[in-house]
């Protein structure tokens, strides 16, 4: 996981492999209410595979000539996986939405209701996970190990770093983005997306990345494959522009990243904290993800910050999963922690060159971010191991937000994404 350096767990891990099929990784949304079968919002119940979320939203859209603001879902689910979640469209009959699986590539839809209420970001408990780790060297023996990892992860939580999902795995590059934001740079923004190639891409796409670095624009536009949509919609609108102006400045690339989906652009900042965010957990869980250490910053599960308490009364509560230290996901407004924890935090800032104010993003002040206090561990539950021919099957639950890639990279000892 990207600037995770620390486990919580100790023993050695069973290793393995984990997405050789997308059938191996199935993730299930816990939602906070069902819907209710009356309303004038339709909500959608889809089984997708290879297919990330906003994509599947995206298409819907565009095949029903609806706008994508009139599109919702709780959670972003991962595109190498077997995923089952809800999603809404605001104001529409089920009965105008059909042939509507006909209509999407590997979504299957499951359900179709009405609810007085529509669908927004972040309203599900938490996700069910069935992952099978492939080809570890001993399944009977690896069943109990990772049993032993989970139950001492159920005791104690799990470090609450945020996955490769979060900046990319063949192309980690999303926090970069974010921090050229912050650093106020709007083409180094625009250019380190739509350029910039990785080792690891295909050569088709790096062929056309290096286009776009180069300076050939339509050539590089007209070499894209369908999957770089996000580029292309921006290149579209760098391409509009100089042809308007015969040159391309700082409101050519605004507009460039206005031209992205809300959600999409306003992760770029959201993922440069989330890469600071790891460092600081990844040092602080030295120190115990269980335990209060003077200075700590604490919040209940409501995400409220605890302002009195004593440290052993404190502890009870975090011994109980009612309480929980924190790391900062930076911003403008953040407060950040006293003490030793403190010392860290303001490590990272002085490492990257940060000041909390540059997180205003004067060009673009819609994607700045006042910040906020972040659990620096979550709590798992139902969770099992069990031998399987191909190697052990993890069945656990986790909280939204929290990534499984956390989990299962204490089970593997290993990056996993």
């Amino acid at each position: 996981m990207l600037n995770a350096k620390i486990y919580k767990n100790v023993q050695d891990g069973i290793g393995g492999e984990i997405r050789k099929k997308y059938e191996d990784f199935y993730v299930e949304e816990i939602p906070e209410t069902e819907p209710t079968g009356s309303g004038p919002n339709t909500w959608i119940f889809i089984e997708k595979i290879g297919r990330n979320t906003l994509d599947v939203v995206l298409d819907i859209a565009r095949e029903y000539k609806l706008s994508r603001k009139r599109m919702g879902f709780a959670g972003m689910k991962d595109k190498a996986a077997r995923t089952r979640q809800w999603i809404c469209v605001s104001n529409i009959e089920p009965e105008n939405l059909q042939g509507l699986e006909e209509k999407l590539y590997n979504v299957k839809v499951l359900k179709i209701t009405k609810n007085q209420k529509k669908l927004r970001i972040g309203q599900l408990i938490g996700n069910k996970f069935k992952i099978l780790i492939r080809n570890t060297h001993d399944p009977a023996k690896d069943a109990i190990t990772a049993h032993e990892i989970l139950s001492d992860l159920t005791q104690t939580g799990v470090p609450n770093y945020y996955g490769y999902q979060r900046f990319g795995k063949k192309r980690p590059n999303t926090h970069v983005v974010g921090r050229f934001l912050i650093q106020n740079d709007v083409k180094g923004a625009v250019d380190s997306y739509i350029g910039n190639p990785y080792p690891e891409e295909q050569n088709h796409i790096k062929s056309a990345r290096k286009l776009y670095d180069e300076g050939k624009y339509l050539e590089a536009y007209e070499s894209m494959p369908a999957g770089m949509r996000y580029e292309k919609m921006m290149l579209r609108e760098l391409m509009r522009e100089f042809k308007k102006n015969q040159e391309l400045d700082d409101n050519s690339y605004i507009r460039a990243l206005r031209s992205l989906p809300k959600p999409l652009s306003r992760m770029f900042v959201h993922a440069y904290q989330s890469y600071l965010f790891n460092r600081v957990v990844s040092e602080r869980t030295k120190l115990g993800v269980d335990k209060y250490v003077e200075g700590d910053i604490i919040i209940d599960n409501e995400e409220h910050l605890i302002h009195e308490f004593d440290p052993e009364g404190i502890q009870e509560r975090i011994n109980d999963f009612q309480a929980h230290a924190t790391a900062p996901l930076y911003g403008t407004k953040v407060p950040l922690a006293g003490g030793k924890v403190g010392e860290i935090e303001h490590q990272v800032l002085e490492e990257e060159n940060l000041k909390l104010e540059d997180f205003t993003v004067p060009k673009m002040p819609k994607l700045g971010s006042h910040g906020l206090r972040r659990a620096m561990r979550f709590k798992v539950w139902d969770a099992t191991a069990e031998q399987r021919d191909e190697g052990v099957l993890l069945k656990f639950s986790i909280p939204k937000g929290c990534y499984a890639t956390a989990v299962l990279r204490e089970v593997m000892k290993k990056d996993v994404y």
